[in-house]
């Protein structure tokens, strides 16, 4: 690998990223340009941009961008389409956001003429693989530097002296050990390390930052509208809203009554198992809002499918693969399901959970007159039922005949 003459940095401001962005400058004396995403997480980016200015870098090589819309557009809410859950309860908000910051990367470094990126995810994480395929898929020619691999910072302590000696500033706080470590956006806040890595210790009550201890939480129950089209949600209570103000919006409500707490060990695409302290409010709702909408809208047949492929596509994304032509083709199919998933859904949140108790649709596909336990007028012969048992009956019986003439031969 060629030394790279100009790279494109994820700089968050903080004292990680900053000693990457001074090692690159003197492990191989080259440009430095910063990519600064605002993904909802909830901080002041301004300060990365004056901490990125003393540290050299010159105003036209540093990029700040608003990307919440975007992310939850053209991210959040087309996973959200297929109710993606990885290992059957992880919301993916670290994942998602990683395909979205490479293709920043990818283009600020096109439009500098860049001949590499570079990273802050360690060589233990699935983020490392997830930038890395991402910027990867995007131009492969793309040289990619993850300093965590490279360098010999092995240590809190080296890490700090190698700060004290190129004079980046250093929080107090920061000189003891981090007492774990945080990766938020607008849908989630993921916890990790340190007081998290023994699974079967409890974690802290300080670890959580998004959401109220569910025993805390109001006495009262709160209603919620909230209003599909295509599979996205596009109101609440019947104010319409930007998808970024959606989520922000539901983010609040459940965080309020204690609801999207998740503490999970979790099998990393790397081989280890990891323990990680999950806040997702907003998405936990916005899931069981559009399960409760596709419950009237969409087709059995379909349904059944899109579930089956669900685990599927959810790894794909956990994995870094979301710019994979598997997984563009399974959300095409997601997306075709979609085309009438469109109507309103009352949720109910309280004391840390959240359900569906009513929804409707100009789409429904649920047919009282069919179900009603009066008389449905002739909309439902039930005598046709014992031709669909006895057809759908034929190869258990042939089962069980053939079993039982075997069984009295022994």
């Amino acid at each position: 690998m060629s030394a790279p003459k100009k790279v494109v940095l994820a700089y968050s401001g903080g004292l990680d990223t900053s000693i990457i962005l001074k090692w690159l400058q003197t492990e191989y004396g080259c440009e430095v340009i910063t990519y600064t995403a605002d993904l909802g997480q909830g901080e002041e980016l301004e300060p990365a941009r004056r901490k990125a200015e003393m540290m050299g870098i010159k105003p036209e090589n540093i990029h700040i961008l608003d990307a919440r819309e975007e992310f939850v557009r053209d991210y959040v809410f087309p996973m959200f389409r297929a109710n993606a859950l990885y290992e059957g309860l992880y919301l993916l908000g670290t994942s998602i956001a990683r395909p979205l910051i490479s293709k920043h990367l990818v283009q600020i470094a096109q439009e500098h003429g860049a001949d590499a990126i570079a990273h802050g995810a360690t060589g233990k994480g699935n983020d490392q693989v997830r930038f890395e395929l991402a910027a990867y898929a995007l131009d492969p020619a793309i040289q990619v530097i993850a300093p965590w691999r490279e360098w010999d910072l092995s240590s809190r302590t080296k890490l700090l002296e190698f700060a004290e000696k190129h004079q980046i500033p250093i929080a107090k706080d920061k000189r003891g050990e981090a007492p774990f470590s945080v990766d938020a956006n607008l849908l989630h806040t993921s916890s990790e390390g340190k007081v998290l890595e023994d699974p079967a210790d409890e974690a802290p009550d300080y670890v959580y930052q998004r959401t109220v201890a569910p025993e805390d939480a109001p006495e009262t129950p709160e209603m919620v509208e909230v209003e599909f089209e295509r599979g996205d949600a596009v109101a609440i209570n019947g104010e319409r809203m930007s998808p970024a103000t959606i989520l922000t919006k539901l983010n609040e409500l459940g965080g309020k009554h204690g609801i999207g707490r998740l503490d999970l060990v979790e099998n990393r695409f790397v081989g280890m198992k990891s323990r990680g302290v999950y806040e997702t409010p907003g998405g936990t709702l916005l899931l069981e809002a559009h399960r409760g909408i596709e419950q009237i809208t969409l087709d059995a047949g379909a349904g059944h499918l899109k579930d089956s492929i669900m685990p599927r596509y959810a790894e794909l994304i956990y994995n870094g693969f979301w710019f994979s032509p598997e997984r563009e083709m399974l959300q095409a199919l997601i997306d075709k399901s979609q085309e009438h998933v469109t109507g309103t859904v009352r949720i109910k949140l309280y004391k840390g959970s959240v359900r569906t108790v009513a929804r409707w649709s100009e789409h429904s596909l649920y047919s009282e007159a069919h179900v009603t336990f009066e008389d449905d007028a002739g909309a439902y012969d039930q005598k046709d039922a014992a031709g669909f048992i006895h057809l759908n009956a034929l190869r258990l019986k042939l089962l069980a005949t053939r079993n039982a003439r075997v069984a009295g031969k022994k």
